[in-house]
């Protein structure tokens, strides 16, 4: 009966009038949307919120604004640097360039520190203890957005160039022992940089993904019509996402950032063709034993219809379960990605059937699959002697053999080699530090490498930390400046609303951003707070705020590791309720489960080994291995679900292991064809100059492989080999 009520449905997208209206409706939808909301790469904010709860450096944010209003605004630095020691035209051009900030200042400028009240002569005061390396802070206002930002900048190297009498010290390299060099860095610099950066990726990543899942398909499928039909579902699918997402970004119901909409497009491509592969490959075997070319793509519509959504169904409810993440940029992953994979099932489902039901055989031209009888007919057409067409797959035959002959010496390999990678998992180092994911070459991390050399890297984020004193006399000060971490501290300031609220400024020894030196935030606060008890006041820890950069970074360690010990449980969990309705087998829902964790940790250490030992990288971003896991678990289980429910069909007819060689035998090729275009299309985040995504992308295409070549076509059919009957409990 189910089946019956999915080839009718299938019918409606696939018979010789529908499938044009299924198209047209597709073009018309796509036309209104677009012509009535805005693109999402419109609507793409540059610098979004960290948290989505209030963390302890949000809340010091706020008594800062409050308490210490500063009308600087957000900090640039204009770093100036020559190796062999500036000269006193250097000094006097210096002069000039700051006078000239103070003077006519630039774009959404709100200030400029008045280093020009020095005389020229003097400016070497201010300079690093070997006379190379100078610093000039300048504000723009708070509410300043990116285009204004940038626009500033363009003013600022035209402001250099005319000062400096029409030298270009922005580009000189950084590696000139002679010429001068100017950097622009701090948070003003890097937020420039770093936006320019994830503009430049997405365009690329967007190409290359294209022609790589295009060249993946011309080699895999040798047909040039059949190569483009899963790119043009994609481009269907992407054609409503982008303004639904933007009309959703517009109301705002979601923030949407730059990384989110590059990865978005990788999985829109990868997950997309895997799941237009699943319902063209099982059409291509039935145009080989079906003459009616509509009756074969209804049948396949019917076969593979449940799967494809299922698995659709696995990886938005996975994506979904981002949205209880405490840190925004993961957070902001789950409603455009979820939305991305169900319009994606939808075009799979309706846009491909329609395609391929105008094609029909020729959509995989010129290897047209053809029944015995219609192989005669041509064969006699022509006056051809009739030659059976060689059986292809081979491999995947021996693969349905072997793993119901030797199950145990399958199961005992493949758990063996994926325990010995996870088993690198514990080495694993991890960093919040943004800017070392970033080119060396990208101006404003040169800066800030300038900065750290010369002077102290605590200068360019310095660290507040401010105290309810209640009056009393509280030895803060001193407290602080024993710790050994601190390389200078500022004289105490106290409140403009609340005189009895002290504010202390302190630079870090090491660099703010390195995760060691992070963790002194803790012990920054148990100090302050020890502290005010010595002092006999009480609840000390709601009396003590501390914010900056590494404060920031503190906190979404901390929000980090809270949002993986709840997200990844909800994650499994959610995936095992669906498992559980769809196969109805508590028993394959255990071992399908533990299977997909056992590869995603061993992706983890594999990816490891990879990035530290092969790539030179000292640590991954703490917030991949929750990326990943979402990523690996949710489409590993894609292929499982795929090929399982093939062989639960089977066993209606078959004895169990037919049923299982049988099902590995006919999956495995669309299967390793899937695949290898999704590792293939995470892969091409390796190209990319920012480290965390190029991290990213190796380890979950580094997952997808695993699942493909291990997991799915051995480790999976050999445990059910193994459990008999049983692995259908309770189900009969």
């Amino acid at each position: 009966m189910n089946e019956l009520w999915l080839e009718r449905w299938g019918s409606r997208f696939s018979g010789p009038r529908s499938r044009w209206i299924t198209l047209l409706v597709w073009v018309v939808l796509i036309g209104v949307l677009s012509g009535m909301w805005p693109q999402v790469n419109s609507q793409t904010v540059g610098n979004p919120e960290l948290f989505t709860k209030d963390y302890p450096s949000v809340i010091a944010e706020e008594v800062q604004k409050r308490e210490f209003p500063d009308n600087n605004g957000i900090t640039g630095i204009i770093v100036l640097y020559r190796a062999s020691g500036f000269t006193a035209d250097d000094y006097t051009q210096m002069y000039e360039l700051n006078k000239s900030l103070a003077d006519q200042p630039l774009q959404a400028q709100a200030s400029v520190a008045p280093l020009y009240q020095l005389p020229a002569n003097k400016w070497g005061n201010l300079a690093s203890k070997d006379n190379s390396a100078l610093l000039m802070p300048i504000f723009f206002e708070k509410d300043a957005g990116i285009d204004n930002l940038k626009k500033a900048r363009e003013q600022l190297f035209e402001r250099v160039e005319k000062v400096f009498n029409g030298a270009q010290p922005q580009k000189t390299k950084a590696d000139d022992q002679s010429n001068l060099m100017l950097r622009f860095t701090g948070p003003v610099g890097i937020q420039i940089d770093a936006t320019d950066l994830f503009l430049k990726a997405d365009v690329t990543l967007l190409i290359a993904t294209f022609i790589l899942v295009l060249v993946l398909l011309l080699l895999i499928y040798r047909s040039p019509i059949l190569a483009i039909l899963p790119l043009i579902g994609v481009g269907f699918a992407y054609g409503v996402i982008s303004p639904v997402l933007g009309f959703m970004a517009q109301q705002g119901w979601i923030v949407v950032d730059s990384q989110a909409t590059a990865i978005m497009s990788v999985l829109l491509f990868g997950a997309g063709t895997d799941y237009c592969l699943f319902l063209i490959a099982r059409y291509r075997e039935l145009l080989k034993t079906e003459t009616n070319k509509f009756r074969a793509l209804v049948m396949s519509f019917s076969g593979t219809s449940g799967a494809i959504t299922m698995s659709g169904l696995t990886v938005v409810i996975s994506l979904l379960t981002l949205l209880l993440a405490d840190q925004g940029n993961i957070q902001r992953f789950a409603v455009p990605f979820a939305v991305a994979i169900l319009v994606m099932v939808a075009a799979s489902l309706t846009v491909i059937p329609a395609l391929l039901s105008i094609l029909g055989r020729a959509s995989f031209w010129p290897f047209v699959p053809r029944t015995e009888e219609m192989l005669r007919a041509r064969a006699e057409q022509k006056n051809k002697p009739f030659v059976a067409p060689k059986e292809g797959g081979r491999f995947g035959k021996w693969n349905g053999n072997i793993v119901v002959r030797r199950p145990w010496t399958i199961v005992l390999i493949t758990v063996l080699v994926l325990g010995v990678l996870a088993a690198f998992v514990p080495q694993i180092k991890y960093t919040n530090d943004i800017l070392s994911s970033f080119p060396k070459d990208m101006a404003s991390r040169e800066g800030f490498d300038i900065i750290g050399k010369q002077f102290t890297k605590g200068d360019l984020a310095p660290v507040t930390v401010m105290a309810d004193t209640e009056g009393k006399k509280v030895e803060i000060y001193d407290a602080i400046l024993q710790r050994e971490y601190v390389a200078a501290l500022s004289e105490p300031q106290y409140g403009k609303v609340n005189p009895e609220i002290i504010k202390l400024t302190f630079e870090f020894k090491g660099n703010p951003y390195d995760a060691e030196v992070i963790q002194q935030i803790a012990d920054m606060r148990q100090t302050v707070e020890q502290t005010m008890r010595e002092a006999g006041i009480g609840n000390a820890s709601e009396k003590v705020w501390i914010s900056g950069q590494s404060a920031t970074q503190y906190d979404q360690q901390q929000a980090n590791a809270r949002d993986v010990k709840l997200i990844v449980p909800i994650v499994i969990a959610l995936i095992a309720a669906l498992l559980l309705i769809y196969l109805r087998s508590i028993v394959a829902t255990i071992y399908l489960m533990l299977t997909v964790i056992l590869s995603y940790f061993s992706a983890l250490g594999l990816g490891w080994l990879i990035i530290h030992y092969g790539m030179g990288a000292e640590a991954i971003s703490a917030t991949i291995p929750l990326y990943a896991f979402v990523f690996i678990v949710a489409l590993g289980e894609d292929y499982n679900i795929f090929m399982v429910s093939g062989i639960w069909k089977k066993r209606r007819q078959l004895p169990l292991n037919d049923a299982i060689s049988q099902g590995v035998s006919e999956t495995g090729s669309v299967i390793t064809s899937a695949g290898l275009i999704l590792a293939g299309t995470f892969a091409v985040l390796a190209s990319l100059p920012i480290q965390v995504l190029v991290h990213f992308g190796i380890i979950t295409a580094i997952g997808v492989l695993l699942d493909t070549f291990l997991v799915r076509p051995f480790l999976v059919p050999a445990i059910t080999a193994l459990l008999g009957k049983r692995a259908f409990w309770p189900s009969k």
